[in-house]
């Protein structure tokens, strides 16, 4: 299907379908290592070992399967975002399929998962940075870590969404790079002779398989986030598509052969701390441990600069929408950029950050993430029906891939306690009372013209 008029495939900036001064300027490739950085954080680095735990050299199959069983999910997302080229991702989506109140509602989860993320993130980076500044845990230089990282990122966005793009291409080459590496090294290691030492098969029950899986379905989350930026992509309706496939198909064969390299080459990964780290020391010597360390790190950052660089414009959609204060949408006349939202964002991230812990933050958002998934593949068959010709990609076997991609974020959710419910309920009645707020001034601002 041939591009709207909202489409831009030029290489210079051009003022976004919104009119309200945003700019286009995130190129395919740009949004392709933007939905990579949005992907890779902190749990490649640590997921290894619990998965080779529950499932020992079987492990790696468990991570492949957890790609595929995001891939419903993606594909589902792929069409839905082809349909749009403004700011606001799955809440723009479901709020034009179902309305304001569902729109609210994962609006609010969107928001909620994009600010506890990138706080977990931001809070194991401390714990990393400790490994080379033990006093960076306490509580006032962990404040001041915590400030200078999140600052730093929210003045390079409040200056410009290009600068931004730029810092997270960055940052995906910088995190990448280390685990390839990795992955090399372990390949070289093997085909050099030496021999697995590590044979464990563990459990074959399905409880184990399920419970491997699960862990690295939440590793390949985070790709939503990328979406909201859309009415800042030259050509958001072609490119989406495109780079949420890719960065699917980097990821699936990144975190296969690392989890294949680890069980390889560790004699006891089952009950490494540091697994990657443990792989490139025993390959590559000190060297090799300080480089995994620090690609860490970098991991851990470039997270937090795609995030700094998506999640403010969900506030600024929401006051598209009329559904927030307008300050939230106000774009900077020079900057070209909705800056009130970036620092609103920045604050919000550095406070979750700083009272909460790795664990609390991560609960939330990996709870969050499951209804969220099922509402923005729910919005693919009405959107097909409200807009029969809308989409520039239409992925086959919708119906049934909506279907699958619904009943996975089901088995995932019954793997949530009560306290992570509890949490998503007050979100989603946060939500309904801001849909109240809203539907009553609107009714009030109708009654008085």
């Amino acid at each position: 299907m041939p591009p709207n008029a909202d489409d831009c495939d030029t290489n210079s900036p051009v003022t976004s379908s919104n009119g309200k001064g945003l700019v286009r300027v995130i190129g395919r490739w740009s949004l392709t290592a933007l939905v990579i950085n949005s992907i890779i954080g902190s749990g490649i680095f640590g997921l290894p070992a619990p998965a080779a735990r529950l499932l020992g050299i079987r492990s790696p199959l468990a991570v492949l399967l957890a790609g595929l069983a995001v891939a419903p999910i993606i594909a589902c997302y792929a069409e839905v975002s082809s349909y749009f080229t403004q700011a606001g991702g799955p809440y723009l989506w479901t709020r034009t399929a179902f309305g304001p109140l569902i729109g609210l509602q994962t609006g609010w989860l969107l928001w909620l998962v994009r600010l506890t993320a990138p706080a977990a993130n931001a809070n194991l980076f401390v714990s990393y940075l400790a490994e080379f500044w033990p006093s960076a845990k306490d509580p006032l230089p962990r404040a001041a870590v915590l400030t200078l990282l999140l600052g730093v990122l929210a003045v390079i966005n409040y200056r410009g969404v290009k600068a931004g793009t730029q810092v997270s291409n960055a940052f995906t080459v910088a995190k990448l790079l280390p685990l390839l590496i990795v992955i090399a090294a372990g390949l070289l290691y093997a085909l050099a002779g030496h021999p697995p030492t590590f044979t464990s098969k563990a459990p074959s029950e399905t409880k184990a398989w399920l419970q491997a899986i699960l862990l690295f379905v939440f590793a390949y989350g985070g790709f939503e986030g990328a979406l909201i930026v859309m009415a800042e992509a030259r050509n958001p309706r072609r490119d989406a598509p495109s780079a949420l496939f890719t960065a699917l198909i980097t990821c699936i064969v990144v975190y296969t052969l690392t989890q294949w390299v680890v069980v390889r080459v560790l004699a006891d990964p089952a009950h490494s701390d540091r697994p990657l780290a443990d792989v490139a020391q025993l390959i590559m010597g000190r060297g090799g441990a300080a480089l995994v360390a620090v690609g860490a790190l970098v991991s851990m950052y470039g997270y937090l600069s795609a995030n700094m660089l998506s999640v403010p414009r969900i506030t600024f959609a929401f006051a598209e929408e009329g559904d927030f204060p307008r300050i939230f949408g106000t774009v900077h006349p020079r900057f070209h950029t909705p800056y009130f939202s970036i620092i609103v964002f920045a604050i919000l991230t550095w406070v979750f950050a700083l009272v909460g812990s790795f664990s609390w933050n991560v609960t939330l958002s990996a709870v969050a993430r499951l209804f969220l998934y099922a509402f923005g593949c729910a919005a693919l068959p009405v959107l097909r029906r409200k807009r029969p010709d809308g989409a520039w990609f239409r992925v086959p076997g919708a119906m049934a891939l909506v279907a699958i991609a619904i009943f996975i974020c089901v088995i995932l959710a019954t793997r949530i306690d009560l306290s992570g419910l509890l949490i998503v309920a007050a979100t989603m009645l946060v939500a309904m009372l801001n849909w109240l707020v809203v539907r009553n001034r609107q009714k009030t601002a109708a009654v008085a013209s």
